[in-house]
């Protein structure tokens, strides 16, 4: 009796530990976009030999045959390093013009110009992702496994330029909830403290100012460094206006030394994260969506996911019949034969295991961007950001009855091609603003309403937030002044007598 419940409970461990294997593997093909799942099936399938691509469509496999042309001269290399340089401080000179823009922002491919005030160039392409060059260096990191699990989810936060744009509370708080990790904030600023470490400097900053300053610290110890420690440390403000002559005589520098200076002080990255793909693309963010949502003119919205150069898995028929030879002469095989049989059966059901997790991955995907198109069924017809209405990540999740985590791996690092332009999915989530009437707004269309009315002002005489707040109003969004104000500063919006 005790012999039969020990075989029992240790039956029933092996079927919990198998199961919890098959939800981690769902878990990580859910959270890859479209070039990554290729990647990772590409790898599979050299691992094991009993998974293997539909004969028809293995010729997506093959490795592309390298493209014949010119070889690169020294001279295109300088005029390369040279465009590479002029993009920098390009770079540089957005980022400082815009400092306390909306850290929900994202950017947005529309023909080749984004929402904003910021402009990037995507094109559809192959994903150049830091993401995994920043976790290759994890691995080579001194961490326990619980800073390992709070590093994973730290780099997934990190925007396209590398910064971190939430707080170590909210990071504390969505471990929590998402991940059941139970860690102070300050045990995340401790983590990210490492993260900082990693390559390229400025990699983890919660801010321009931050991101500067790491860059700074990787410096050998000069003069030059000093300095420039001091001018993004006391005088940052003369730095994001570009108030050269006044650095120049708090530091009392002469003309030479103020050149060589700034000249110094051009060469830092404000993106470090988009530096990662430099070598691949310079500074172009490569897209390719995960799914193509189209819009009839009638106001039919239908959507597919985008397959790509993806293979239909399926377990090799050599595998298979070895298997059914297994099962019919089992009694009769030697120990050799049997030991082989049973490796067999061991990849076989790995390779079912991967296709099966593909498939819930692709179901997956399917019923978050239904809940996603029936929620923000309004933008998808129109494209006005304004439609956007109020959508968290519980509210998908409630339609779809996924958990929350789920949803939030589907929509971190996917993109959605649409008639109106190809918005990351993040772009459809929005916080709510609820009015003294009890209305529930958007506050993602309160942003694009306010920053409409500004950009059609008239540029001599700039909109006060007084006058901008009864003008919101006058368009349906009746919020208080001082919340123009904040989202004004949100959307790197100076004050109306600077706008002149």
């Amino acid at each position: 009796m005790n012999q039969g419940q020990i075989q029992e409970q240790k039956q029933e461990q092996k079927l919990a530990q198998s199961f919890s294997q098959q939800q981690l593997l769902q878990a990580q093909l859910v959270e890859l976009p479209i070039t990554q799942l290729l990647e990772r099936i590409n790898t599979e399938m050299n691992d094991n030999p009993a998974l293997e691509a539909d004969a028809d469509r293995a010729d997506y496999l093959e490795s592309p045959e390298p493209s014949e042309g010119l070889d690169a001269t020294d001279e295109d290399d300088d005029f390369d390093s040279q465009r590479e340089r002029e993009d920098r401080q390009s770079a540089l000179d957005a980022a400082l013009e815009s400092i306390g823009r909306d850290d929900e922002e994202l950017p947005v491919y529309q023909g080749g110009s984004s929402v904003g005030e910021e402009r990037e160039e995507y094109i559809l392409g192959d994903t150049v992702s830091f993401y995994d060059q920043l976790k290759e260096q994890m691995g080579l990191a001194n961490l326990t496994e619980r800073e390992r699990d709070i590093m994973e989810y730290l780099i997934g936060s990190l925007d396209d330029d590398g910064l971190l744009r939430k707080s170590p509370d909210a990071i504390s708080d969505e471990l929590a909830v998402y991940h059941n990790i139970d860690v102070t904030a300050k045990g995340v600023e401790r983590v990210l403290l490492k993260l900082q470490m990693f390559d390229p400097a400025g990699i983890g900053a919660r801010s321009l100012q931050e991101c500067l300053r790491l860059q700074i610290e990787r410096r050998a110890e000069s003069t030059v460094k000093k300095l420039m420690w001091q001018v993004v440390t006391d005088y940052f403000e003369e730095f994001t206006k570009k108030h050269w002559s006044k650095i120049q005589r708090a530091l009392k520098l002469n003309d030479t030394q103020a050149k060589a200076l700034f000249s110094e002080l051009r060469k830092l990255n404000p993106k470090p994260g988009a530096s990662m793909g430099e070598a691949v693309g310079r500074n172009m963010q490569q897209i390719t969506p995960d799914f193509i949502i189209d819009t009839q003119d009638d106001g039919t919205i239908t959507f597919t996911l985008n397959q790509g150069e993806l293979p239909e898995l399926k377990v090799s028929q050599s595998f298979a019949d070895s298997m059914k030879e297994y099962q019919q002469n089992k009694d009769h095989l030697s120990r050799q034969t049997k030991e082989a049989l049973l490796y067999i059966k061991k990849k076989v059901d790995a390779a079912q295991s991967f296709i099966e997790a593909v498939r819930v991955r692709r179901h997956t995907l399917t019923v978050t961007m239904q809940a996603i198109i029936h929620l923000q069924r309004q933008f998808f017809l129109d494209g006005d950001e304004t439609s956007l209405r109020p959508m968290i990540l519980k509210d998908v999740a409630e339609r779809t009855g996924l958990d929350l985590s789920t949803i939030s791996r589907v929509s971190n690092s996917k993109y959605a091609q649409t008639r109106w332009g190809t918005f990351p999915l993040r772009h459809f989530f929005s916080d709510s603003y609820v009015t003294d009437q009890g209305e529930e707004l958007s506050t993602r269309s309160i942003k694009a309403a306010l920053r409409d009315i500004i950009e059609s002002e008239d540029k001599r005489k700039p909109l006060s937030d007084e006058l901008l707040t009864k003008m919101m109003a006058e368009r349906g969004y009746p919020i208080a002044r001082r919340t123009v104000a904040k989202y004004r500063e949100q959307l790197g919006i100076p004050i109306a007598r600077l706008r002149k």
